[in-house]
C-alpha cells in the first residue's frame, strides 16, 4: 500500500510554504507610543520641572532655596506620602520664566546631592494627576466575592 504525500488528500501545510500569498497592501501602522513629543507637549511649554533623586528627608524650604537662583519660582511642590507625610523622594518646581528653568536643568541635571544623583528635566505634565480614592475599587465582581456576596 503507497502512502500519499499529502495526508487524506489535503495540500500541504501554509507554514511549510517560502512564498507567501500576494496581498494587497496594508496602511501604514501608528505607533503605539502615544506620548507627545518633548517639544511639541502644549500642556507644559518647559518652564514646570520634574526633580527626583531628593532625599526622603527633604523639604519644600530647601527645594526652593536650591532653585531660586535660577529665577523667580511660581510653585514648589514635594511629592509625600499620604501615610507617613515623608517625601517620595521627587518633586516639582514651576519658573516664572522658560529661560530660568532651562538654566537650572543645564547646571542642576545629573549632579551631586547629599550622595544621591539629582535629576532635573520638564515634566511630562503640566499639573498633577487628580487624587486617587486611597483604595483600591475593583470591578463590580471583585466587591462581592470580598464581601461574601455573589
Amino acid at each position: 500500500r503507497g502512502r500519499s504525500p499529502s495526508p487524506r488528500g489535503r495540500s500541504p501545510s501554509p507554514r511549510g510554504r517560502r512564498y507567501s500569498r500576494s496581498r494587497s497592501p496594508s496602511p501604514p501602522r501608528r505607533s503605539r507610543d502615544r506620548r507627545p513629543q518633548e517639544d511639541t507637549d502644549p500642556g507644559n511649554p518647559g518652564n514646570n520641572l520634574f526633580v527626583s533623586g531628593l532625599s526622603f528627608r527633604a523639604s519644600t524650604p530647601e527645594l526652593e532655596r536650591m532653585f531660586d537662583r535660577y529665577g523667580k519660582i511660581s510653585e514648589c511642590r514635594l511629592v509625600r506620602d499620604p501615610r507617613t507625610h515623608e517625601c517620595r523622594g521627587f518633586g516639582f518646581v514651576r519658573f516664572d520664566e522658560l529661560e530660568a528653568a532651562e538654566r537650572a536643568i543645564d547646571e542642576l541635571n545629573q549632579t551631586d546631592l547629599e550622595g544621591r544623583l539629582l535629576t532635573v528635566a520638564k515634566a511630562k505634565r503640566a499639573s498633577a494627576r487628580p487624587p486617587t480614592p486611597g483604595q483600591y475599587l475593583g470591578s463590580d465582581g471583585e466587591r462581592r466575592r470580598r464581601s461574601g456576596g455573589m
